[in-house]
Order: structure tokens, then sequence, then C-alpha cells
């Protein structure tokens, strides 16, 4: 039976937990957080466990001359660079992965893999955030407007919206690739018979929609984009996308959805580009000219995500984002670090 030797929090002594049990008990804890402390601890408790069983975190850690027996707190933890996700397979399980999700990216760009261990981990995960701040999505008809991300294949977030999709029964719910006329009579009818509608698309087809069937979209009908335009139009920042939009629809407000290949978990935001993330997710802002030092809340710089939904993979990625935290908690996306490539999910300067 394969162990896995896991360091106490308070003395260093070790004792030895078979894996099957451990895997089973933190996968259980992640859903279950209520608290800052409870994710802090859990979090500290997942790092011991991938510093020893992920081996390209592991290889990491010891670059950095880091002992994990010496990270106490969240803010000492050291974060994966999100490139490594290119160029190895970051895992922090022995099964073979169920399914591999891959990014998008321009033509010769090398896209990251996500090698997902459990599938029903990340079901667990995006079904249970979207409830917290949609409700249940078999009480809604939903519209996703994803054409590039139809186009290829081992896409995240089309895995994620098939399963929204079909956990519902409306007969409307469903992918609409370039029938751009047809969605728009769906709206029509969501317009009038008042069912709860979410219509979630790409920037570029949102604004397709917008340009060749503007139409006044009820209260009942939400409108989330998930950022990127492709290559397929001029890049706008946050705040003119979203008025362009709210203009065509005569609505007041776009909600956004933040998310990528490297993560199991999504933020959303309601209004004004300010996401909050679910109880087992965390961003830390780094500072930009020191990567392992942190800045205070208001500050700008690199984002740091905790996603402990990534059990089997690495829960700690330092991403290629530009962002701050505001006092009421909620982050904001500033756009892209210097140098870094183009991603296909929400990272357009604001």
């Amino acid at each position: 039976m394969l162990q896995v030797s896991l360091p106490s929090q308070r003395e260093n002594s070790r004792k030895q937990i078979p894996i099957f049990v451990l895997m089973n008990t933190l996968t259980d804890r992640i859903f279950k957080i209520d608290s800052e402390e409870a994710f802090s601890s859990l979090a500290i408790e997942i790092f011991r466990f991938q510093s020893e069983t992920n081996k390209v975190y592991s290889k990491y850690l010891e670059y950095l001359k880091i002992d994990s027996n010496s990270i106490e707190r969240i803010d000492q933890i050291p974060f994966l660079p999100i490139e490594f996700f290119k160029k190895f397979q970051v895992v922090s399980s022995t099964k073979n992965p169920e399914c591999v999700f891959e990014s998008s990216g321009t033509t010769g760009q090398k896209r990251s893999k996500h090698y997902v261990v459990s599938e029903n981990l990340y079901k667990r995960s995006f079904m249970k955030a979207f409830s917290s701040f949609y409700g249940k999505p078999d009480d809604l008809c939903i519209l996703a407007l994803l054409p590039s991300y139809l186009e290829r294949k081992n896409s995240s977030l089309v895995y994620m919206m098939h399963h929204l999709i079909h956990s519902g029964k409306h007969p409307d719910s469903g992918f609409y690739l370039n029938n751009l006329e047809e969605l728009s009579v769906v709206l029509n009818k969501r317009i009038s018979d008042k069912i709860p509608t979410l219509l979630i698309g790409v920037s570029f087809a949102l604004l397709d929609l917008a340009e060749k069937f503007p139409q006044k979209l009820s209260k009942n009908i939400v409108l989330m984009e998930t950022g990127g335009m492709k290559g397929r139009k001029k890049e706008l920042i946050r705040e003119e996308l979203h008025d362009l939009l709210k203009k065509a629809f005569q609505i007041e407000a776009i909600h956004s959805e933040y998310g990528m290949t490297e993560l199991l978990s999504q933020a959303y935001s309601k209004e004004n580009g300010k996401f909050f993330c679910p109880p087992w997710m965390k961003l830390i802002i780094r500072d930009t000219y020191d990567p392992l030092s942190i800045v205070e809340k208001g500050q700008s710089g690199g984002i740091n995500i905790i996603d402990l939904a990534n059990l089997y993979s690495c829960c700690f990625i330092e991403t290629e984002d530009l962002g701050k935290i505001n006092e009421d908690g909620a982050f904001e996306i500033l756009g892209r670090l210097d140098q870094s490539e183009i991603r296909g999910c929400n990272l357009m300067v604001v």
C-alpha cells in the first residue's frame, strides 16, 4: 500500500497515513470550509501533502531551497509559475488522469495541459460554486455562446457548461455556435415567459450578437462574459466591452466569469468587474518585482491563486495576471503582466 509521510503542524514527528484515506478526507473537507481559519489550516495541510507527492512542485521547492516543514501560514507558501503547466505533467497522484484539459492559444503558442485525475472533483467544484452564486442550474435556461471553445477539443469551460446545461431540463438550453438569429429568438421567448435565463459567451461572440441582434433584455436574463477576443476583434478594456453590451441589450450590469484551464474552480462578478471566490478558492497579490513577497489590500500586483479543488495537481499557482484585492474582499483583474502571452480567459485590461 502506498503511504505518504505528512508532517504534523505542532511537532516534528511524522505519521504514516494511507494515501486513499488521506485523499478522501481532504476532498470532503474542501467543500465544507466555512471560515478563514478552516481554509488556512486545510491549505497548509494540502501544501505539505503536495510538496511530497507532486514531483514538479517538489523540485521547484527544492530549487527555491524551501523546507515545507517551515511553512506555517498561507502567505509563506511558494506558488508554482503557471508556465509549468505548459512544460510538465503537474500531478499529485499516481493514478492515471480521467481527462486532460488544454488551454486556448493563438497559432504557435504552446498550450497548457491540466491532467485531471478526478472528474468528479471538478464537477463538485463548479456545480457547488455556480449554485452558490446563481442558484441551482436545473432551474435555469442556460444559453452558451462559445464558438471558439467549441471549435477545439478538451476545453474545461465547454466541459463545465455541458454539465450545467444538462443538469436542467429546459429544451432551449444548449450551445449556440454561429446561429445568432436562433439565439435572438430564444432570448425573445425568455423575455416573454420570464423564465430565469443565463446567457454566457466569449466576448467577441457577444459583440457579434449585440451588433446584429440588439434587443432589450428583461431582468430575468443574466448576461455573462467570459472574456477573450481570440484575435477576432480589437481588444477592449472591460469597461468598454461592458458599456457596449449594456447599451445594445439595455441592461444595467454585465456579469463575468474568471477561470482558466489550470484551475478547477471559478470566481464570478455580478457587476463592475468585481469578482468573488467560492470558500475553497483564494487570491493573494504578490509584488511584481519580488514574487515571494505579498502586497497589502488595495495595491496592485501579480495574482497568486489558491484553489483547493486542485488537490490532484497543484493548489498554489502563480498566474501571469495583474490584479488587486479591495477592502470588501472582491478582486479585480487589471490586465496582463509584461511579456506574458495573451490568454483566452477573461484577461482584458480594466
